[in-house]
């Protein structure tokens, strides 16, 4: 093993990173992606340190084949856009690339520095951007021209001790960003490594900082999870820890109530493990349960599509996909029971209501009854 050192203000050389051979991190060049490798290879041919980092060199480190690899480089976003046709520039706050292989995506970031705080926006170097990743296991850089693996922060000792380790401190790191708890929790599910004691006091302590999370940074995180080969893990873990009613607060109630539907809800959601998310199944697996259990399902045409519609969109607030994923989903549950919806044309969609009655509206909640399909 070699050490990076750097210049200290007195002049003094200070050791700074471990850096780990192929033949020290074990990783499998062959599990790294050709169009990663290119794209650090062309950044660092036009004079930029680029490296693959974050969860692809940890599962790499572990023998698993990522399926993202996300890479961050000296560059800046426009230098970047300039060398790569194939891309854009996306964010507001903190500006990332997106380059695009076909359908494939490669999000690059430049390194950030720690100027402002850990939630600054200012480009920096290595040795900063590294202190503004969230724990250990995603904070090694990986040069895969070289094959080494650059280690600032001991992550690879933690690795090897199946430990979940956050990079900012404790007093800083859920405060300054409470999503960064359904993280540590999602990390220590999927690849089997404990949460320190102080770790999950920490999160059981600050877990209330989440109902203040947005929406959208909620439903992108239930993304993840139903799309990763561990859901039902990451979730039953969730859940254990407290955090679960976050995202799914109407499933928990349902889960408090009735073990067996916990047991289904599981169920469903690891079967996932593996599947493509044909016709929104992935989607469904957070509302088919509960769909199954509030009412009959009989073959033959539905009438009140609508309803049904707004009560499973009910049903995983706050998550708020786009419709057409929902749609997918409810149709595909609706389509497996043999249950066509009934169409409804163009002069049905205006027709006023009678003398006396409420219109229907598209923002009412029927989640909080029980609809009962209508089949003819």
């Amino acid at each position: 093993m070699r050490y990076r050192y750097s210049a200290t203000e007195n002049g003094k050389h200070e050791r700074k990173a471990a850096i780990y051979t192929k033949d020290e991190h074990g990783i499998n060049f062959a599990d790294v992606d050709g169009e990663a490798v290119g794209i650090v290879k062309k950044l660092k041919n036009s004079g930029f340190d680029s490296y693959i980092v974050g969860g692809a060199v940890r599962d790499l480190i572990l023998g698993k084949k990522p399926k993202d690899f996300d890479i961050v480089s000296a560059a800046s976003p426009t230098r970047i856009k300039k060398i790569f046709r194939n891309s854009r520039i996306i964010g507001r706050r903190f500006r990332l690339v997106h380059i695009y292989f076909g359908q494939r995506i490669f999000e690059v970031a430049t390194f950030r520095s720690l100027k402002d705080g850990n939630t600054s926006n200012t480009f920096g170097k290595i040795d900063e951007d590294v202190f503004r990743r969230d724990f250990t296991m995603n904070a090694l850089f990986y040069d895969p021209e070289q094959q080494i693996v650059v280690d600032y922060v001991g992550g690879m000792n933690d690795i090897k001790k199946k430990q979940v380790v956050p990079v900012i401190p404790l007093s800083e790191i859920f405060t300054d960003d409470p999503v960064r708890m359904i993280r540590a929790v999602k990390y220590a599910a999927a690849t089997g490594f404990s949460l320190p004691m102080n770790l999950k006091l920490k999160i059981k302590k600050q877990s209330k900082l989440l109902a203040a999370i947005s929406p959208s940074r909620l439903t992108e995180e239930i993304f993840k999870i139903i799309h990763s080969n561990k859901a039902a893990v990451i979730v039953d873990m969730l859940d254990k820890m407290g955090l679960y009613s976050y995202l799914q607060p109407e499933a928990v109630k349902l889960m408090r109530k009735d073990k067996d539907f916990r047991q289904r809800y599981l169920k469903t959601l690891s079967a996932l493990n593996g599947k493509e998310n044909y016709r929104g199944y992935i989607m469904g697996s957070l509302f088919y349960d509960y769909l199954e259990s509030i009412g009959e399902w009989k073959p033959g045409v539905i009438e009140n599509y609508r309803e049904i519609f707004q009560t499973a969109r009910s049903f995983v607030l706050p998550m708020n996909p786009p419709r057409f994923e929902m749609e997918h989903a409810l149709r595909s549950f609706l389509s497996a029971r043999g249950i066509t919806v009934k169409r409804i044309y163009p002069h049905d969609r205006q027709k006023p209501a009678p003398d006396g009655e409420a219109a229907p509206s598209e923002n009412k909640r029927p989640g909080r009854h029980k609809p009962k399909p209508s089949t003819q």
